[in-house]
């Protein structure tokens, strides 16, 4: 899961989605320095990595790129999910992409001093490119996948893989919906058991 479905997966509250969404820049224990909301969205994201990364489905997913881009087959598949769920929105939320795509990034904005380092950096970078709402787009989540190449400083070509995107397209996209009907069922149940561990939550 990328960006755009760990924090649609944290629910309502926006600060939980928030320690979901910065929670690859929180290290180990580092999480306990964060208000008890952000702590959740941390652990949540944590959980929701580790059922993906074993889920069958994802793993076929992965499976069909692996050939080509070995490792990062599942980051890829992190950011081709994101793109399912941009482009298909209306049938998860009530609310449009572009509401909630402007209602978090005005969250971020408004909230800066909580984030972490890394994350402040990005999210100029994030709010001006309008990530969220582009994944609904190929073009768009191929500009990403250049920018996580530069990021990762090698020359993974993910990129690249948009012509399996394109190629395999109905399964990428059966796999996903299939995914994230279980994911969401997981997501809403690790909710619940975080917040009996706060209990002023």
């Amino acid at each position: 899961m990328n960006f755009l479905a760990h924090i649609h997966l944290s629910g309502h509250n926006q600060w939980v989605q928030t320690g979901n969404f910065m929670a690859d820049t929180v290290r180990g224990k580092n999480y306990l320095h964060y208000p008890n909301e952000i702590q959740i969205g941390i652990l949540l994201h944590r959980a929701i990595d580790t059922f993906t990364d074993a889920h069958p489905l994802f793993r076929r997913s992965t499976k069909r790129l692996h050939a080509h881009y070995h490792h990062y087959s599942g980051v890829i598949v992190d950011v081709f999910y994101d793109h399912f769920l941009a482009k298909n929105f209306q049938d998860y939320s009530d609310n449009s992409l572009a509401n909630f795509t402007q209602d978090f990034y005005r969250f971020l904005e408004n909230n800066s001093d909580s984030l972490t380092e890394k994350t402040k950096h990005m999210l100029p970078f994030m709010v001006q490119q309008n990530w969220l709402f582009n994944y609904q787009y190929t073009d768009g989540i191929a500009r990403i996948l250049v920018q996580m190449d530069r990021r990762i400083g090698r020359n993974t070509r993910m990129q690249d893989s948009i012509q399996e995107l394109n190629q395999f397209y109905p399964e990428f996209q059966d796999e996903f919906r299939q995914f994230y009907t279980e994911i969401q069922e997981f997501s809403n149940q690790k909710i619940l058991e975080l917040c009996r561990l706060y209990p002023n939550f």
